[in-house]
């Protein structure tokens, strides 16, 4: 017989879709209509602004955004080809190399960060009451720990 899900469990699960899709789609639409700027290419300019000397080799920053490699190397390209990024080569190992947050993604990244921001707030935080947004997060927090591939939780 197939596994199936209890009625709470899929509940909970697809409010969980739902809200993750309608919330990347809003902000994503503030940011392009405001800045120009998709949500994963503000995401890989934060992530490097986070970074020391605003650089991280190309696959930590794949698994900071949550993109493959491929799909990573694609907007970076991007990236470098509008001068918000730049690529650097790994000293220590020559198949690795950095992707380096420039001046002008400094720069960007600075002017985009209060649309975002106000974003999270307009389509998110305002839209719950505190003891929610508390709840959210204790909810979720468990859930983005990294767990080893194959092992429940149960």
């Amino acid at each position: 017989m197939a596994p199936t899900l209890k009625p709470a469990e899929m509940r909970a699960w697809r409010a969980f879709l739902d809200a993750q899709a309608s919330l990347l789609r809003r902000l994503e639409a503030d940011l392009i209509e405001e800045e120009d700027i998709t949500l994963a290419e503000y995401d890989v300019l934060l992530q490097l602004s986070f970074a020391p000397d605003g650089r991280l080799r190309m696959t930590e920053l794949s698994d900071r955004v949550r993109l493959s490699p491929s799909g990573l190397t694609r907007l970076v390209d991007r990236l470098v080809r509008s001068g918000l990024v730049k690529r650097g080569r790994c000293a220590s190992d020559r198949r690795g190399s950095y992707a380096i947050l420039t001046a002008t993604g400094r720069g960007r990244l600075r002017r985009a960060s209060p649309v975002h921001l106000r974003g999270i707030r307009e389509h998110f935080s305002k839209r719950l009451s505190p003891a929610q947004l508390e709840a959210v997060a204790e909810a979720l927090e468990p859930l983005g720990r990294d767990m080893p591939l194959g092992v429940s939780s149960n």
